[in-house]
């Protein structure tokens, strides 16, 4: 094997070695005794929201800008849990075919009323949408704007007994420059409009700024709302409930980080099982994963939730490590959303998003069938990804990894390159493009890309051949090796790691792209035979 250093304006080593991939499962929270250990996905499904419909339950999560948004998970244990379908496949205008980091769909909220399915969220932009299906494996209708307004975000509806429909939602501090309250609506028969601006019905202050994410529930005559308090990394979760539904609400702390490494254990649903069990999902931030899910048991005392484990009896439980999995009839079987693809049906699995709304004509897996082909996609600021919308990423699936992926750029034109990024506020690219008498290998870096700032060059190797195929590892501190190998066998250690950084609001992502610097012309474009995560 042979290959050339470009000159850079420092100097690198570059090195042989067998980089083979980690032996190791992606994480999985079954523990095949009858037991389960947190986090049940260890991947970034912030704000998890769950419901049981029968023996089956659906849980959704914020996907902000990410496209298709909106994910729907399904399980039968609560244990293990598999991607089914996005609510929101592509959205009716235009604001989001640029990327919206940060922005978009915040903290959903799934409901299950009368045969159909809903999902509601707030877009602290733009306002409260919902969209509806009576089959959540099929389409679900286009967003329902129930509210135009700024800085309205975290949205819960119920059908109470008399057949009205109200909906609590929060406030983003950013936006509306207040976020310790919750405001209290009325909404029309079908929940699509709201009849009446009510009131606000709890002020956290002082004890519990930053009050968000409020899940509502009526329980034995009481009406509840679950929502945290305190903030995202260092947060506890507060349960209000009042006889009547406009208050007054008494409040109780019932799940803190406790003596745990549970950080800012908070924000998720609550579900009761056939049996009387009661169960909570909530999120954990996990830099630079992002914020993933972890399951736990409740109990009720004098009509007050207790979560997790309460050894001192005091009514605020503590988050469980290792825990006896859900008494249900209906086990799933070993499962855990979708990453690896061999990409040879007709679609890519449901683990990939884009990072804004995207075309069909961006990609297609008919061209070369048993491979994703990426067309190189023209755009306006090839110093950095940052606003790139062609990037097609999943979530980081466990604490450490390797992903491999074989690319064919033999068809990519000049001035145009295709491979594997490491996204987030910093991020890292292994690219492909056409240089010299072959093609050049890149390995680049972009500190604080939310800030415009450009990709640096760290390293170039020129090869022969198109065809490569890319790795990184991830390891357990965040930082990511990359390395090449042209037989799939052997792989080349870039020698110069990179540390991982979560997204604005998401974890880091891995993705795959192909980019233009040519806005005319005809473009090229780089096939993708597989993506592989171990």
């Amino acid at each position: 094997m042979r290959f050339f250093l470009r000159p850079l304006a420092f100097f690198f080593i570059s090195i042989f070695v067998f980089f083979q991939p980690i032996q190791a499962q992606v994480w999985k929270p079954d523990l095949g005794n009858g037991m389960y250990q947190n986090p049940i996905i260890w991947a970034d499904y912030s704000d998890p929201d769950i419901i049981r419909v029968g023996k089956d339950f659906f849980m959704t999560a914020s996907s902000f800008n990410c496209v298709p948004a909106l994910p729907v998970l399904h399980s039968t244990d609560l244990v293990n849990w598999e991607i089914i379908n996005h609510a929101v496949e592509h959205f009716p205008d235009s604001y989001y075919r640029i990327p919206q980091h940060g922005n978009g769909v915040w903290a959903p909220c799934i409901r299950f009323f009368e045969g159909w399915f809903y999902i509601y969220w707030g877009d602290p932009d733009r306002g409260i949408y919902m969209v509806r299906t009576q089959d959540p494996y099929g389409d679900w209708s286009a967003p329902v704007l129930v509210k135009k307004a700024f800085g309205n975000i975290d949205p819960s509806p119920l059908w109470d007994d008399d057949g009205k429909i109200y909906l609590v939602h929060a406030f983003a501090n950013s936006r509306a420059g207040v976020s310790h309250v919750l405001q209290l609506q009325e909404l029309n028969s079908e929940g699509s409009s709201v009849t009446q601006n009510r009131d606000i019905i709890i002020h956290g202050l002082p004890d519990n700024s930053t009050l968000e994410g409020p899940k509502f529930y009526k329980r034995n005559g009481f009406y509840y709302i679950f929502a945290p308090a305190g903030g995202v990394a260092n947060g506890w979760q507060m349960v209000y409930r009042a006889k009547n539904i406009w208050g007054p609400y008494e409040s109780r702390k019932v799940l803190a980080q406790g003596k745990t490494t549970v950080n800012g254990p908070h924000q998720g649903g609550w579900i009761e099982l056939e049996n009387g069990q009661g169960w909570f999902v909530h999120f954990q931030e996990c830099l630079p994963y992002g914020r993933i899910v972890h399951l736990q048991p409740v109990k009720w005392v004098d009509e007050w939730p207790v979560i997790g484990t309460d050894e001192d009896g005091n009514g605020t439980g503590e988050p469980v490590q290792e825990f006896t999995k859900p008494d249900v009839e209906n086990m799933s079987g070993i499962k855990c959303p979708q990453t690896s693809d061999e990409f040879d049906g007709p679609f890519y699995n449901l683990g990939w998003q884009w990072q804004a709304d995207y075309f069909e004509q961006w990609y297609s897996m008919t061209e070369n069938k048993g491979c994703l082909r990426l067309y190189a996609q023209y755009h306006d600021s090839p110093a950095s990804l940052w606003m790139v919308p062609n990037i097609l990423a999943q979530k980081l699936p466990g604490p450490q990894f390797c992903v491999t992926t074989k690319v064919d750029g033999s068809n990519l034109k000049q001035n145009e390159k295709a491979g594997l990024v490491m996204m987030g506020l910093d991020y890292a690219t292994l690219t492909l493009s056409p240089g010299g008498d072959g093609f050049d290998l890149k390995l680049a870096v972009c500190k604080d890309a939310y800030r415009s700032h450009s990709e640096e060059l760290i390293h170039t190797v020129s090869l022969k051949s198109g065809n490569v195929f890319l790795r990184t590892r991830f390891e357990k501190d965040g930082m990511c090796r990359f390395a090449y190998g042209l037989d799939g066998q052997s792989f080349t250690a870039l020698e110069q790691p990179f540390k991982a950084r979560e997204g604005r609001w998401i974890g880091a992502k891995i993705g795959i792209f192909a980019v233009s610097a040519q806005e005319t012309g005809l473009k090229g474009y780089a096939d993708f035979d597989w993506f592989r995560i171990e």
